[in-house]
Protein backbone atom coordinates (compact mmCIF):
# COMPACT_ATOMS: atom_id res chain seq x y z
CA UNK A 1 0.00 0.00 0.00
CA UNK A 2 1.25 3.82 -1.09
CA UNK A 3 1.14 5.57 2.53
CA UNK A 4 1.90 9.31 3.09
CA UNK A 5 2.54 10.34 6.75
CA UNK A 6 2.11 13.77 7.53
CA UNK A 7 3.12 16.59 10.10
CA UNK A 8 1.35 19.89 10.18
CA UNK A 9 2.67 22.95 9.08
CA UNK A 10 3.59 25.51 11.80
CA UNK A 11 0.37 27.17 12.65
CA UNK A 12 -0.55 28.24 15.97
CA UNK A 13 -1.88 31.60 16.28
CA UNK A 14 -0.89 34.16 18.81
CA UNK A 15 -3.06 36.60 20.47
CA UNK A 16 -0.23 38.86 21.44
CA UNK A 17 0.46 39.03 18.20
CA UNK A 18 -2.29 39.33 16.53
CA UNK A 19 -4.20 42.32 18.65
CA UNK A 20 -1.16 44.23 20.15
CA UNK A 21 1.98 43.46 18.17
CA UNK A 22 4.10 41.35 20.39
CA UNK A 23 6.09 39.38 18.63
CA UNK A 24 8.18 38.07 21.32
CA UNK A 25 5.94 34.93 22.60
CA UNK A 26 5.99 32.93 19.48
CA UNK A 27 8.34 30.22 20.01
CA UNK A 28 9.21 28.09 17.29
CA UNK A 29 10.95 24.90 17.31
CA UNK A 30 11.66 22.11 14.21
CA UNK A 31 11.94 19.04 15.66
CA UNK A 32 11.73 15.65 13.75
CA UNK A 33 8.36 14.03 13.65
CA UNK A 34 9.25 10.93 15.28
CA UNK A 35 5.81 9.75 15.97
CA UNK A 36 6.05 9.17 12.61
CA UNK A 37 9.24 7.72 11.85
CA UNK A 38 8.15 5.33 14.54
CA UNK A 39 4.91 4.05 12.50
CA UNK A 40 6.99 3.92 9.57
CA UNK A 41 9.59 1.46 10.70
CA UNK A 42 6.47 -1.01 11.28
CA UNK A 43 5.28 -0.06 7.23
CA UNK A 44 8.16 -1.75 5.74
CA UNK A 45 6.24 -3.90 3.85
CA UNK A 46 4.40 -0.69 2.10
CA UNK A 47 5.59 2.12 0.53
CA UNK A 48 5.81 4.97 2.66
CA UNK A 49 6.88 8.67 2.91
CA UNK A 50 7.07 11.26 5.43
CA UNK A 51 5.59 15.18 4.31
CA UNK A 52 6.94 17.00 7.02
CA UNK A 53 5.08 20.37 6.37
CA UNK A 54 7.27 22.26 8.90
CA UNK A 55 10.01 22.03 6.59
CA UNK A 56 7.96 21.83 3.58
CA UNK A 57 4.93 23.56 4.00
CA UNK A 58 4.32 23.78 0.04
CA UNK A 59 4.84 20.14 -0.31
CA UNK A 60 1.10 18.68 -0.14
CA UNK A 61 0.27 18.64 -3.89
CA UNK A 62 3.39 17.90 -4.82
CA UNK A 63 2.96 14.65 -2.48
CA UNK A 64 -0.03 14.12 -3.32
CA UNK A 65 0.66 14.57 -7.05
CA UNK A 66 4.10 11.82 -7.02
CA UNK A 67 2.82 9.17 -4.20
CA UNK A 68 -0.84 9.05 -5.44
CA UNK A 69 -1.49 7.85 -1.64
CA UNK A 70 -4.00 5.04 -0.71
CA UNK A 71 -3.97 5.64 2.77
CA UNK A 72 -2.78 9.09 4.19
CA UNK A 73 -1.90 9.46 8.49
CA UNK A 74 -1.88 12.92 9.82
CA UNK A 75 -0.78 13.59 13.15
CA UNK A 76 -0.73 16.63 15.74
CA UNK A 77 -1.00 18.85 18.47
CA UNK A 78 -4.10 20.56 20.29
CA UNK A 79 -3.18 23.82 18.20
CA UNK A 80 -3.02 22.30 14.60
CA UNK A 81 -5.92 19.83 15.51
CA UNK A 82 -7.91 22.94 12.69
CA UNK A 83 -5.49 22.12 10.91
CA UNK A 84 -5.49 18.24 10.49
CA UNK A 85 -9.02 18.95 9.48
CA UNK A 86 -7.93 21.32 6.39
CA UNK A 87 -5.19 18.79 5.40
CA UNK A 88 -8.10 16.15 5.40
CA UNK A 89 -10.78 17.63 3.30
CA UNK A 90 -7.61 18.91 0.66
CA UNK A 91 -6.82 15.24 0.55
CA UNK A 92 -10.35 13.85 -0.29
CA UNK A 93 -11.02 16.66 -2.93
CA UNK A 94 -7.88 15.62 -4.39
CA UNK A 95 -7.48 11.51 -4.03
CA UNK A 96 -9.52 8.59 -3.08
CA UNK A 97 -7.49 7.88 -0.14
CA UNK A 98 -8.60 6.81 3.45
CA UNK A 99 -7.38 9.13 5.57
CA UNK A 100 -6.40 8.71 9.64
CA UNK A 101 -5.75 10.93 12.32
CA UNK A 102 -4.22 9.98 15.82
CA UNK A 103 -1.49 12.06 17.72
CA UNK A 104 -1.93 13.53 21.61
CA UNK A 105 -5.04 15.63 20.75
CA UNK A 106 -6.85 13.01 18.88
CA UNK A 107 -6.13 10.75 21.78
CA UNK A 108 -7.25 12.85 24.45
CA UNK A 109 -10.17 14.57 22.42
CA UNK A 110 -11.05 11.96 19.29
CA UNK A 111 -14.75 13.37 19.03
CA UNK A 112 -12.72 16.27 17.44
CA UNK A 113 -12.59 14.63 14.64
CA UNK A 114 -15.47 12.71 13.90
CA UNK A 115 -16.02 14.61 10.97
CA UNK A 116 -16.45 13.35 7.28
CA UNK A 117 -13.35 14.20 5.81
CA UNK A 118 -11.73 11.45 8.63
CA UNK A 119 -12.13 7.81 8.40
CA UNK A 120 -10.55 6.67 11.16
CA UNK A 121 -9.26 7.78 14.29
CA UNK A 122 -6.20 6.00 16.63
CA UNK A 123 -6.03 6.55 19.64
CA UNK A 124 -3.29 6.11 22.35
CA UNK A 125 0.32 4.16 20.78
CA UNK A 126 -0.63 3.79 17.56
CA UNK A 127 2.64 1.86 16.02
CA UNK A 128 1.08 -1.81 16.55
CA UNK A 129 -2.36 -1.02 15.66
CA UNK A 130 -1.67 1.60 12.93
CA UNK A 131 0.16 -1.47 10.85
CA UNK A 132 -3.13 -3.44 11.51
CA UNK A 133 -5.39 -1.21 10.29
CA UNK A 134 -3.33 -1.12 7.12
CA UNK A 135 -3.70 -4.84 6.87
CA UNK A 136 -7.10 -4.65 7.47
CA UNK A 137 -7.52 -2.21 4.87
CA UNK A 138 -5.49 -4.09 2.53
CA UNK A 139 -7.49 -7.31 2.64
CA UNK A 140 -10.15 -5.25 2.48
CA UNK A 141 -11.67 -5.68 5.39
CA UNK A 142 -12.06 -2.16 6.18
CA UNK A 143 -15.97 -2.59 6.60
CA UNK A 144 -16.11 -5.74 8.78
CA UNK A 145 -17.86 -5.01 11.82
CA UNK A 146 -15.02 -7.15 13.98
CA UNK A 147 -12.75 -4.60 12.48
CA UNK A 148 -13.83 -2.06 15.00
CA UNK A 149 -12.31 -4.29 17.36
CA UNK A 150 -8.94 -3.01 16.88
CA UNK A 151 -8.04 -1.56 20.14
CA UNK A 152 -7.77 2.18 19.85
CA UNK A 153 -8.96 2.27 16.75
CA UNK A 154 -12.50 4.26 15.82
CA UNK A 155 -14.23 4.72 12.59
CA UNK A 156 -15.44 7.69 12.29
CA UNK A 157 -19.57 7.72 12.42
CA UNK A 158 -19.89 11.97 11.45
CA UNK A 159 -23.35 13.32 12.85
CA UNK A 160 -23.36 10.41 15.54
CA UNK A 161 -21.92 10.23 19.25
CA UNK A 162 -18.33 7.68 18.66
CA UNK A 163 -17.77 5.63 21.43
CA UNK A 164 -14.00 5.99 23.06
CA UNK A 165 -12.76 2.50 23.61
CA UNK A 166 -11.27 1.84 26.86
CA UNK A 167 -7.77 2.09 25.71
CA UNK A 168 -4.31 1.22 28.53
CA UNK A 169 -1.68 0.23 26.31
CA UNK A 170 1.38 -2.21 26.93
CA UNK A 171 4.90 -2.75 26.13
CA UNK A 172 3.57 -5.10 23.06
CA UNK A 173 2.67 -1.58 21.70
CA UNK A 174 6.23 -0.18 21.32
CA UNK A 175 7.16 -2.76 18.68
CA UNK A 176 10.42 -2.51 20.08
CA UNK A 177 12.18 -4.73 17.47
CA UNK A 178 10.85 -2.54 14.58
CA UNK A 179 13.47 1.02 15.00
CA UNK A 180 11.81 4.38 14.00
CA UNK A 181 12.72 4.81 10.23
CA UNK A 182 14.84 7.95 10.22
CA UNK A 183 16.08 7.90 6.81
CA UNK A 184 12.44 8.89 5.90
CA UNK A 185 13.12 12.50 7.47
CA UNK A 186 16.78 12.65 5.65
CA UNK A 187 16.01 15.18 3.31
CA UNK A 188 14.20 17.44 6.12
CA UNK A 189 17.41 16.99 8.46
CA UNK A 190 18.94 20.68 8.48
CA UNK A 191 15.79 21.94 9.56
CA UNK A 192 15.64 19.94 12.65
CA UNK A 193 17.51 22.76 15.16
CA UNK A 194 17.26 25.33 17.65
CA UNK A 195 17.78 28.38 15.45
CA UNK A 196 18.60 31.07 18.29
CA UNK A 197 21.41 29.04 20.43
CA UNK A 198 21.99 27.40 16.57
CA UNK A 199 21.67 23.55 18.03
CA UNK A 200 20.71 20.78 16.04
CA UNK A 201 18.84 17.57 17.84
CA UNK A 202 17.95 14.03 17.16
CA UNK A 203 14.85 12.68 19.07
CA UNK A 204 14.80 9.22 20.22
CA UNK A 205 11.90 8.07 22.71
CA UNK A 206 13.11 5.78 25.69
CA UNK A 207 9.39 6.04 27.91
CA UNK A 208 5.93 6.87 26.98
CA UNK A 209 3.64 7.74 29.15
CA UNK A 210 4.15 9.07 33.40
CA UNK A 211 3.12 7.88 36.47
CA UNK A 212 1.97 11.06 37.79
CA UNK A 213 -1.16 13.05 37.01
CA UNK A 214 -0.79 16.68 37.05
CA UNK A 215 -3.88 18.58 36.23
CA UNK A 216 -2.75 20.06 33.15
CA UNK A 217 -0.95 17.43 31.64
CA UNK A 218 -2.23 15.93 28.65
CA UNK A 219 -0.14 12.85 28.67
CA UNK A 220 -2.40 10.89 30.06
CA UNK A 221 -4.09 9.98 26.72
CA UNK A 222 -0.86 8.91 25.24
CA UNK A 223 -0.98 5.61 26.81
CA UNK A 224 -4.22 5.36 28.41
CA UNK A 225 -2.83 6.10 31.78
CA UNK A 226 0.16 3.82 31.96
CA UNK A 227 4.09 4.38 31.93
CA UNK A 228 5.90 2.35 29.93
CA UNK A 229 9.73 1.76 28.48
CA UNK A 230 11.62 0.56 26.03
CA UNK A 231 13.98 -1.96 26.63
CA UNK A 232 17.86 -0.38 27.27
CA UNK A 233 19.31 -2.01 24.25
CA UNK A 234 16.23 -0.50 22.21
CA UNK A 235 17.23 2.44 23.59
CA UNK A 236 20.90 2.47 22.31
CA UNK A 237 19.95 1.33 18.75
CA UNK A 238 17.71 4.26 18.31
CA UNK A 239 20.64 6.58 19.55
CA UNK A 240 23.23 4.12 16.92
CA UNK A 241 21.04 5.04 14.16
CA UNK A 242 21.62 9.07 14.81
CA UNK A 243 25.03 8.49 13.72
CA UNK A 244 25.77 12.76 12.69
CA UNK A 245 23.73 13.62 15.13
CA UNK A 246 25.60 15.38 18.45
CA UNK A 247 22.65 15.91 21.06
CA UNK A 248 19.77 13.32 21.84
CA UNK A 249 16.94 14.77 22.80
CA UNK A 250 14.90 11.96 24.65
CA UNK A 251 11.35 12.96 23.82
CA UNK A 252 10.14 11.62 27.00
CA UNK A 253 7.54 12.67 29.66
CA UNK A 254 9.84 11.60 32.41
CA UNK A 255 12.46 9.66 31.90
CA UNK A 256 13.52 8.47 34.75
CA UNK A 257 9.91 7.39 36.41
CA UNK A 258 11.13 3.63 36.66
CA UNK A 259 14.90 5.08 38.47
CA UNK A 260 16.04 1.66 38.88
CA UNK A 261 15.70 1.42 35.09
CA UNK A 262 17.05 5.02 34.17
CA UNK A 263 19.78 4.41 36.25
CA UNK A 264 21.16 1.12 34.23
CA UNK A 265 20.20 3.06 31.41
CA UNK A 266 22.50 5.87 32.21
CA UNK A 267 25.74 2.97 32.69
CA UNK A 268 24.59 1.93 29.38
CA UNK A 269 25.25 4.83 27.68
CA UNK A 270 28.33 5.18 29.27
CA UNK A 271 29.27 1.82 27.88
CA UNK A 272 28.31 2.15 24.65
CA UNK A 273 30.84 4.64 23.36
CA UNK A 274 28.30 6.95 21.75
CA UNK A 275 29.77 9.84 22.85
CA UNK A 276 26.19 11.92 22.28
CA UNK A 277 24.85 14.34 24.71
CA UNK A 278 21.54 14.09 26.30
CA UNK A 279 18.57 16.61 27.02
CA UNK A 280 16.33 14.43 28.99
CA UNK A 281 12.53 15.78 31.38
CA UNK A 282 13.06 14.51 35.31
CA UNK A 283 11.43 15.67 38.54
CA UNK A 284 12.56 17.83 40.80
CA UNK A 285 12.02 15.51 43.15
CA UNK A 286 13.96 12.31 41.13
CA UNK A 287 16.82 14.85 41.19
CA UNK A 288 17.00 15.72 45.51
CA UNK A 289 16.50 11.23 45.58
CA UNK A 290 18.80 10.28 43.68
CA UNK A 291 22.01 12.99 42.96
CA UNK A 292 24.26 9.61 42.47
CA UNK A 293 22.00 8.98 39.58
CA UNK A 294 22.47 12.54 37.82
CA UNK A 295 26.29 12.13 38.71
CA UNK A 296 26.62 9.02 36.69
CA UNK A 297 24.42 10.33 34.04
CA UNK A 298 26.31 13.62 33.70
CA UNK A 299 29.81 11.07 32.95
CA UNK A 300 27.55 9.72 30.26
CA UNK A 301 27.24 12.67 28.74
CA UNK A 302 23.71 14.57 30.14
CA UNK A 303 23.90 18.29 29.01
CA UNK A 304 20.40 19.38 30.24
CA UNK A 305 17.49 18.66 32.02
CA UNK A 306 13.97 20.01 31.37
CA UNK A 307 12.28 20.04 34.60
CA UNK A 308 8.74 21.63 35.21
CA UNK A 309 8.70 23.47 38.26
CA UNK A 310 5.56 24.87 36.73
CA UNK A 311 4.82 27.09 40.29
CA UNK A 312 7.09 29.13 43.06
CA UNK A 313 5.32 28.06 45.88
CA UNK A 314 3.42 25.16 47.98
CA UNK A 315 -0.08 26.75 47.02
CA UNK A 316 0.28 26.80 43.06
CA UNK A 317 1.95 23.17 43.11
CA UNK A 318 -0.91 21.64 44.77
CA UNK A 319 -3.43 23.57 42.51
CA UNK A 320 -1.47 21.86 39.87
CA UNK A 321 -1.89 18.65 41.70
CA UNK A 322 1.71 18.58 40.96
CA UNK A 323 2.42 16.62 43.94
CA UNK A 324 5.84 18.46 44.78
CA UNK A 325 6.98 21.32 46.80
CA UNK A 326 8.63 24.72 46.04
CA UNK A 327 11.93 23.53 48.97
CA UNK A 328 12.36 20.18 46.60
CA UNK A 329 12.24 22.68 43.59
CA UNK A 330 15.13 24.57 45.65
CA UNK A 331 17.42 21.56 46.30
CA UNK A 332 16.67 20.12 43.37
CA UNK A 333 18.35 23.66 41.26
CA UNK A 334 21.29 23.59 43.46
CA UNK A 335 22.11 20.08 43.15
CA UNK A 336 22.33 19.78 39.31
CA UNK A 337 24.37 24.01 39.53
CA UNK A 338 26.77 22.35 41.70
CA UNK A 339 26.61 19.07 38.91
CA UNK A 340 27.43 21.43 36.23
CA UNK A 341 24.30 20.08 34.21
CA UNK A 342 21.92 22.93 32.52
CA UNK A 343 18.80 23.67 33.46
CA UNK A 344 15.59 24.30 30.91
CA UNK A 345 12.73 25.00 33.55
CA UNK A 346 9.23 25.04 32.96
CA UNK A 347 6.70 27.34 34.43
CA UNK A 348 3.22 28.01 34.27
CA UNK A 349 1.83 31.64 34.53
CA UNK A 350 -1.72 31.46 35.33
CA UNK A 351 -4.66 33.97 33.42
CA UNK A 352 -5.40 34.95 36.67
CA UNK A 353 -1.96 36.53 37.44
CA UNK A 354 -1.55 39.89 38.53
CA UNK A 355 1.10 42.37 39.02
CA UNK A 356 2.31 41.21 42.40
CA UNK A 357 2.34 37.58 40.60
CA UNK A 358 4.30 38.85 37.49
CA UNK A 359 6.85 40.35 40.32
CA UNK A 360 7.11 37.20 42.32
CA UNK A 361 7.89 35.14 39.31
CA UNK A 362 10.71 37.75 37.84
CA UNK A 363 12.70 38.46 41.24
CA UNK A 364 12.62 34.03 41.61
CA UNK A 365 14.11 33.46 38.59
CA UNK A 366 16.94 36.53 38.69
CA UNK A 367 17.75 34.79 41.86
CA UNK A 368 18.06 31.52 40.65
CA UNK A 369 20.81 29.73 37.99
CA UNK A 370 18.17 28.65 35.89
CA UNK A 371 19.47 28.66 32.63
CA UNK A 372 16.39 28.60 30.49
CA UNK A 373 13.33 29.63 31.94
CA UNK A 374 10.14 28.58 29.32
CA UNK A 375 7.34 29.91 30.42
CA UNK A 376 3.96 28.91 29.61
CA UNK A 377 0.21 30.14 29.83
CA UNK A 378 -2.12 27.71 32.02
CA UNK A 379 -3.97 26.24 28.94
CA UNK A 380 -7.11 23.65 29.33
CA UNK A 381 -6.62 21.19 26.27
CA UNK A 382 -9.51 18.91 25.56
CA UNK A 383 -9.45 16.06 27.33
CA UNK A 384 -7.69 17.20 30.85
CA UNK A 385 -8.44 16.88 34.06
CA UNK A 386 -7.93 21.06 33.87
CA UNK A 387 -10.66 21.11 31.08
CA UNK A 388 -13.04 19.50 33.07
CA UNK A 389 -12.74 22.08 35.68
CA UNK A 390 -12.45 24.94 33.87
CA UNK A 391 -14.49 24.44 31.16
CA UNK A 392 -17.28 26.89 31.93
CA UNK A 393 -14.85 29.79 32.16
CA UNK A 394 -13.29 29.48 28.23
CA UNK A 395 -13.67 32.67 26.97
CA UNK A 396 -11.32 31.23 23.64
CA UNK A 397 -12.57 27.83 22.17
CA UNK A 398 -10.49 28.04 18.54
CA UNK A 399 -7.89 25.29 19.24
CA UNK A 400 -5.30 27.21 17.08
CA UNK A 401 -4.28 29.52 19.97
CA UNK A 402 -4.28 25.93 21.90
CA UNK A 403 -0.49 27.15 21.69
CA UNK A 404 0.51 27.53 25.71
CA UNK A 405 1.69 31.06 25.06
CA UNK A 406 -2.65 32.44 25.19
CA UNK A 407 -4.51 32.97 27.62
CA UNK A 408 -7.97 31.37 26.95
CA UNK A 409 -9.66 32.00 29.38
CA UNK A 410 -10.04 35.21 31.11
CA UNK A 411 -7.04 37.61 32.33
CA UNK A 412 -7.50 39.45 35.67
CA UNK A 413 -4.53 41.98 34.16
CA UNK A 414 -6.33 43.73 31.43
CA UNK A 415 -5.20 41.45 28.41
CA UNK A 416 -2.65 43.63 26.67
CA UNK A 417 -1.07 44.62 30.15
CA UNK A 418 -1.12 40.76 30.50
CA UNK A 419 0.82 40.03 27.58
CA UNK A 420 3.38 42.89 28.10
CA UNK A 421 4.66 41.63 31.40
CA UNK A 422 4.68 38.15 29.93
CA UNK A 423 6.65 39.62 27.63
CA UNK A 424 9.07 41.38 29.82
CA UNK A 425 9.33 38.34 32.04
CA UNK A 426 10.92 36.23 28.69
CA UNK A 427 12.93 38.78 28.04
CA UNK A 428 15.06 39.47 31.42
CA UNK A 429 15.13 35.70 32.40
CA UNK A 430 16.38 34.59 28.66
CA UNK A 431 19.58 37.62 28.95
CA UNK A 432 21.75 34.87 29.41
CA UNK A 433 19.84 31.95 28.27
CA UNK A 434 22.02 28.32 27.23
CA UNK A 435 21.72 25.31 26.69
Amino acid sequence: MRILLINPPNCGRSIPEERYGITSLKQIFRGEPLALEELAGNLLEHTVRILDLKADPDGLDRELRELQPELVGITGVTCEANTMLRIAARIKDSCPATVVVGGIHASNDPDFFNQATVDYIVVGIGKKVFAELVCALESGNGGDEKFTDLPGVIRTTPGRQIERPALRNCCADLVMERPPDYDLVQRYRSHYLLEKLGITMGFVASAFGCPHQCLFCSIQGQTGGGYLTKSIETVIRDISLLPEIPIIRLVDANTFGDVKRATALGHALLASGLHKQYLVDIRSDTVVRHPEMLRQWKEAGLRAVIIGFEGIDDASLSAMNKANQAAMNAEAISILNALGITIVGDFIISPDYDENDFDRLDTYLGARRIDLPMITVMTPLPGTALYRQEQHRISNHNLDYYTLTNAVTPTKLEEQRFYSRYAELLVNSHQNARL
